[in-house]
């Protein structure tokens, strides 16, 4: 099998390279990546170079995409703006990439006849549940509220319309808040977990009520995984931890595993249009395709700890140019 991954150098696409690469011997990877800001070649160090290739370029050139996809036989796109924080500040390089990049790529993916298509959305292009009852399912419509969440939404109905039209071989999976290894560390929690080591508070908007599902990045893996070997073109797949918590108790556990006190914990102000909590029914999946999540939260967060001590070298730089950034929250102190 001949894949091609875009943004395989950000978070999930570089943990997704070595799982494939680890699980089977005969894969290839094409890996495309524009080395943007999260884009960090250092996330894929030591893997096996004899059966993985880099190409540097972005999904929106159309001069680029159609040459590297003689061959291939599954395209897995990660490549996306994926902040909503940086969305709010400026919505127009999420709509370049996650909306006029993905077109390219679909439209060339479609000529070159590729067998499957695995496009990565979000959970996020639901909306916000406003209880703590309830779940979405595939079949919630959309109802994005942040300019991240309304690129995602658009790339998605853009890939239905494709599905519809030309019988594109797509499918579309909507996982919840991944967490692991090699996460910029502009994200919760290794934002946290860094800002620990180096004695620095845990920022929390609001009061930090919101509710996530937490996902560990290797069941993500295994979850695009099945989809690839099992899944039916055409069709929506939630991908969820069962890791329902609030923000709180996520700071929580990191406080705990790391050996520090609630005293760490700053509340800044909230984020506009901050989604109150995010669920997912998995049923479909679990039913259709025979997956489950096999890490739960608290072993996931002590193997998450573990290696961002052990890898100080990795985001240390990473670190520092955020610290130079205008957005400051993941600046806040003691």
């Amino acid at each position: 099998m001949k894949i091609l991954v875009t943004g395989g150098c950000g978070f999930i696409g570089s943990n997704f390279i070595r799982y494939m690469l680890g699980k089977y011997q005969e894969c290839r990877v094409l890996n495309l990546d524009a080395l943007t800001y999260a884009g960090n070649p250092d996330n894929l160090r030591g893997i096996d170079r004899e059966r993985y290739h880099f190409i540097h370029g972005r999904i929106e050139d159309p001069e680029i995409i159609p040459r590297i996809l003689d061959g291939v036989d599954v395209v897995v796109n990660f490549a996306a703006e994926s902040h909503v924080d940086r969305s709010i500040l400026d919505a127009q390089p999420f709509l370049t990439t996650n909306v006029i990049g993905l077109q390219v790529l679909v439209d060339a993916a479609r000529r070159a006849g590729v067998r499957r298509f695995v496009h990565l959305s979000t959970d996020e292009v639901y909306g916000s549940l406003e209880t703590d009852e309830g779940r979405f399912t595939e079949q919630t419509p959309l109802a994005p509220n942040s300019p991240y969440a309304a690129s995602k939404a658009a790339g998605d109905l853009l890939i239905r319309s494709y599905v519809i039209t030309y019988g594109f071989p797509a499918v579309i999976v909507r996982p919840s808040n991944n967490y692991g290894p090699y996460q910029y560390p502009e994200k919760l929690i290794p934002l946290m977990i860094t800002n620990l080591i180096d004695d620095r508070a845990v920022p929390l908007y609001g009061r930090g009520l919101n509710i996530r599902d937490w996902l560990y990045v290797e069941d993500t893996c295994a979850a695009i995984d099945a989809i690839i070997q099992r899944g039916r073109p055409g069709e929506v797949y939630n991908v969820g931890g069962g890791n329902e918590r609030r923000n709180t108790e996520v700071a929580r556990k990191v406080l705990s595993l790391m050996g520090m006190g609630e005293e760490y914990v700053r509340f800044v102000a909230d984020r506009p249009g901050h989604d109150y909590r995010y669920a997912l029914d998995c049923s479909k999946i679990r039913r259709d395709l025979g997956w489950a999540p096999k890490v739960d939260l608290d072993t996931g967060l002590r193997k998450t700890v573990h290696w961002y001590r052990e890898n100080e070298w990795w985001w240390r730089p990473l670190k520092a140019r955020l610290g130079h950034e205008s957005q400051g929250f993941w600046e806040a102190r003691r």
